[in-house]
């Protein structure tokens, strides 16, 4: 395959990329990268606040973060979770991502399932030990196991057993006020599907490329192209206008980042893969909320996907997804290990 043949079609269930709509019973969903850009920039526009819980308890946790905080705890709480991450550095992440994937790959044999063997193991068990938790190895089940149940809608014995991991988190985390412990176990679980559905993302599409093409382009534009976070909410806190439109206090707002990523306002030929476009993807957020972890993520995913190009080839399969209405994580990537 040539980079030039590469398109790579949006999801079936993408929106297509126009005005501002709204939906009497669901709010607006926003497709346009201007309009997405302005909704996250827009502090009439903020994030539905978690009401908080039991300390150590998954409802404690997702009230105490950053990413559910009011607006006036946000700063506090956003700056722990930026404290705990000025210490690692991204070409050490990548590298130690790199050398746990090769250590992965020579215990596997001649096969291997990307996604439970490497995509949802080796980012989390790097990054923990860098945030200084105890038992990096026993941390990745318990903050899959938060992920699970991280945002709402989760079921009662997910819920549970995202309980009972918060509690196992807290005791691996090194100890400080509990906005700086509830924020340092926060960025790992934010970590969790986004970093894991990159991965798989850019090895699904990826592998079979030149080697020309450098993996930090290819992880770049697979961001764009096929994200693994695929929107976020917002609700009007006050009356604004979007595009012409008027939003009332109280209404919701569904920001698609995947559709916004194809805008072909923003880009040129928008389907295509065009490693070291330029332009600024969404899929991380914008402005005060925007992803403090990105150059982490990034520089995770760039490490494992570096050594899969090298020593793997894909095995011809169907390509499925896990169900969720705002995450992209593929099921199942097997891999022939050369």
């Amino acid at each position: 395959m040539t980079v030039d043949d590469l398109v790579i079609a949006p999801a079936p269930d993408t929106p297509p990329c126009g005005p501002p709509t709204r939906h009497p019973d669901t709010g607006w969903t926003v497709t346009r990268h201007a309009d997405v850009w302005a909704v996250l920039t827009d502090p009439a526009c903020q994030v539905p606040v978690a009401p908080g819980g039991a300390p150590g308890t998954l409802a404690w946790l997702r009230g105490t973060v950053s990413r559910f905080s009011a607006p006036h705890r946000h700063p506090a709480r956003r700056a722990a979770g930026v404290a705990a991450l000025a210490a690692v550095d991204h070409d050490e992440l990548r590298a130690a991502a790199a050398r746990l994937t090769g250590e992965v790959l020579d215990r596997a044999g001649d096969r291997l399932e990307v996604m439970s063997g490497l995509a949802r193991h080796v980012p989390l068990r790097v990054l923990a030990a860098r945030l200084g938790l105890a038992d990096p190895v026993a941390a990745v089940p318990a903050v899959t196991a938060v992920a699970a149940a991280y945002h709402p809608g989760a079921d009662a014995a997910r819920v549970a057993a995202a309980d009972r991991a918060v509690s196992a988190l807290l005791g691996m985390t090194p100890s400080g006020p509990p906005e700086a412990v509830a924020n340092r176990i926060g960025l790992l679980v934010q970590a969790c599907d986004a970093t894991a559905g990159l991965i798989g993302a850019a090895t699904g599409h990826g592998l079979a490329l030149p080697a020309t093409v450098s993996t930090g382009d290819l992880v770049a534009e697979v961001l764009r192209l096929d994200p693994p976070v695929r929107g976020t909410r917002r609700v009007a806190v006050a009356p604004t206008r979007l595009a012409g439109r008027d939003l009332a206090a109280g209404e919701e707002v569904l920001l698609r980042f995947d559709a916004a990523n194809r805008d072909p306002a923003a880009y040129a030929d928008p389907d295509r893969f065009t490693p070291g476009r330029s332009g600024t993807p969404l899929t991380f957020g914008a402005g005060p909320r925007g992803c403090p972890g990105e150059r982490h993520a990034v520089a995770l995913a760039t490490g494992v996907v570096r050594v899969l190009r090298h020593r793997c080839r894909t095995v011809p399969a169907p390509l499925t997804h896990e169900p969720h209405a705002l995450l992209r994580v593929p099921t199942t990537i097997d891999l022939e290990i050369r």
